[in-house]
């Protein structure tokens, strides 16, 4: 489910993959690249690159960067597609982020 796009030549938005799992896209260039993150990632978290588990890119010269529908059909079928991320699921946590994750905001 896609829960946010912003049309245009800098297309971008969010959402959860059908696992639960969130991911974010953007256009840049010609290129729409896709990160999915860790399925528990909290939803007042910002992701960092330590919470990409699966990375996906498309060239977009064949659909409408104006058209939220073919925006979302084709990120829709790129999540599928995503390459999971060597050694993200290690379950190594920095130093740093164990003692971010302990504060409360």
């Amino acid at each position: 489910m896609i829960e946010d796009v912003t049309t245009g030549p800098y297309a971008n938005g969010f959402g959860l993959a059908a696992d639960g799992g969130p991911f974010a896209f953007r256009v840049v260039g010609s290129t729409v690249y896709l990160e999915l993150y860790r399925a528990d990632l909290s939803t007042d978290v910002v992701p960092d690159r330590g919470d990409v588990v699966a990375t996906a890119e498309a060239r977009v010269t064949d659909i409408d960067l104006d058209d939220e529908r073919s925006i979302v059909a084709m990120v829709r079928d790129m999540i599928p597609a995503a390459v999971p991320v060597p050694g993200a699921n290690s379950g190594e946590t920095t130093i740093v982020r164990a003692l971010l994750g302990r504060m409360s905001w």
